[in-house]
């Protein structure tokens, strides 16, 4: 017997052995991705970490470590059972007690108690510096790749610190209780440690936050809040930033579970939600009943005490896309370099190999403009960098997480009917990327922000070119294709209204150019000459497998 690429046995050769040989023997079937590094495997992540995230040499050994304990195979079986065994809600006790609590399978506790201890929530606040952004970026992007959803509170934990600042008596309290590694899955008053959700929207206004009807009244040196909110994130955070109207206007409170003492404070959970994806990550619905809040900022000003979370989750909407996106481009390629068919592997198939360089392509985009974001966001950026992210941010979360769908079903597609079963990883995947798309700004409210930016901080748009102007004179396309792309900003910059029909096709035209010029910076030849001619060239098509002839597959597959 020989052994074929996947090393199984091959079936043997003669009619009368093959009489008697098991039907179940199974060949050309690829072996289980497990006991990978995911950070050294992943050439992009690591070249981009340093050269544009700005991060050290000692926080790649630390990734490195990391890398290889989200890819063991322990970790992925975790991550499996987490998938498997959605949270259940428990709103009494046996005895007739209210505890409204959500229990989550040890699996699930086991993941995410790993990412705190990585810093994968908050190490860039404890240990801020340059590169610090990137470092946690990546440490998040690793966790997210193999299990997304305990990517939601580890993200909102991290996007919190920023808000809560605004309030120094309450940062004094709980923002040691952020930066802790140690986790613990307990409902108790003086855990070292504290994970934080949101509470935003209400049933009958969604994204128009200002249409909310809950009720902040105050009470002794704080407020009890009266109201019912139809996406609470994480019930089982220690604390949340809500949104209630105040006699000023709408007012951002800090609600904890556990109230100074040890009681619970009232916090009544109606029902989880049962959602498309996101499976392991309890979303529920919660009724607020005389429940203490503190308050966050200025009376009447909450949305722009919360805004900072908001920009730093939408942020992590573009990480954990890309997360996904390198998921799926590692488990197709695995599977293209160890399953045959019609005498060759599938990966040397000209078909197949356009496919996976396009979606490898995608990937690294996507991860490039992480890395650039991420090291925006470090306590050096200047004024400058401020506004460029401000309109980066929403740009990027636009495009990039819109891309994320189909590019998971199009991996899907390379394992063939495999790719549809739950038991490959690639179901979960095309399951969970549309909630980065959904969360913290649909297509059109990040459309339309990106307007209200461009008119408000007009510094913004200044800030975002200069970022392109880098990259002039490198590639003809890209010239061209900023310079079309300046011209069709101009006017909208005096009337950002009256272009709000519009406003997906230019934001979309701004992530690219921005992906663009990351790429021809900072990747090799191939990838960029890739992205370019694909995505801006005058034969453009956002189908994926449908790259020019003069692409060079094997040298962008190389770092896949």
């Amino acid at each position: 017997m020989t052994a074929n690429d996947a090393g199984t046995a091959a079936p043997p050769a003669t009619p009368a052995a093959r009489a008697s040989y098991p039907t179940h023997q199974v060949f050309n079937q690829p072996p289980p991705r497990v006991d990978v590094n995911e950070f050294t495997a992943n050439v992009p992540l690591a070249e981009y970490l340093s050269t544009l995230g700005g991060a050290s040499a000692e926080a790649a050994e630390g990734l490195e470590v990391l890398g290889a304990a989200v890819g063991s195979a322990q970790f992925q079986e975790d991550a499996r059972l987490a998938q498997r065994n959605p949270p259940v809600l428990h709103t009494h006790s046996r005895y007739g007690q209210r505890i409204d609590e959500v229990e989550y399978h040890p699996a699930y506790h086991r993941i995410i108690g790993q990412a705190v201890a990585a810093g994968a929530h908050t190490s860039a606040w404890a240990a801020p510096g340059a590169g610090a952004n990137a470092r946690r970026a990546a440490a998040f992007m690793l966790f997210a790749q193999v299990e997304p959803g305990h990517a939601c509170p580890i993200s909102m934990s991290h996007a919190a610190v920023e808000s809560l600042q605004l309030a120094p008596e309450l940062a004094g309290e709980w923002l040691p209780r952020l930066f802790s590694r140690e986790y613990s899955p307990e409902l108790a008053e003086g855990k070292p440690g504290a994970l934080f959700g949101m509470a935003m929207t209400e049933k009958q206004g969604g994204s128009d936050v200002r249409a909310n009807t809950t009720r902040a009244e105050p009470f002794d040196d704080h407020f009890l809040l009266a109201g019912h909110k139809w996406f609470c994130s994480a019930p089982m955070s220690d604390a949340f930033l809500v949104l209630a109207q105040e006699d000023a206007g709408l007012g951002c409170f800090l609600v904890p579970r556990v109230l100074p003492g040890g009681e619970r404070n009232p916090f009544l959970l109606q029902r989880l939600k049962d959602k498309a994806g996101n499976r392991s990550n309890a979303s529920s619905e919660v009724e607020f009943a005389n429940t203490h809040g503190w308050r966050i900022g200025e009376p009447g000003r909450g949305v722009r005490a919360i805004m900072g979370m908001v920009g730093r989750t939408r942020l992590d909407c573009v990480l954990g896309t890309a997360a996904g996106m390198r998921q799926s481009v590692a488990e197709a390629v695995w599977h293209a370099r160890h399953r045959r068919a019609f005498g060759a592997r599938l990966v040397d198939q000209p078909a197949m190999a356009n496919v996976l360089a396009d979606l490898a392509l995608e990937a690294e985009a996507a991860a490039i403009v992480g890395m650039r974001l991420a090291r925006s966001f470090d306590d050096d950026a200047g004024p400058s960098e401020s506004a460029f992210r401000r309109l980066a941010v929403a740009v990027s979360k636009y495009w990039v997480c819109k891309r994320g769908p189909n590019h998971a079903y199009e991996a899907m597609e390379c394992l063939g009917g495999n790719g549809y079963i739950e038991d490959f990883s690639l179901a979960m995947r095309y399951r969970e990327q549309p909630v980065m798309a959904i969360w913290e700004g649909t297509g059109n409210v990040i459309a339309l922000d990106v307007l209200r930016a461009m008119a408000v901080e007009p510094e913004s748009v200044d800030s975002f070119f200069a970022e392109l102007r880098l990259a002039s004179g490198t590639h003809a396309i890209l010239d061209d294709f900023v310079a079309g792309l300046k011209e069709a900003v101009s006017p909208v910059r005096l009337a950002p209204a009256d272009f709000a029909g519009s406003a997906r096709a230019l934001v979309e035209k701004l992530a690219l150019a921005l992906q663009a010029s990351l790429l021809v910076r900072y990747a090799p030849p191939a990838v960029a000459d890739a992205f370019v001619v694909s995505r801006l060239g005058p034969g453009r098509s956002f189908n994926y497998g449908t790259l020019p002839d003069s692409v060079d597959l094997d040298g962008i597959l190389a770092r896949a």
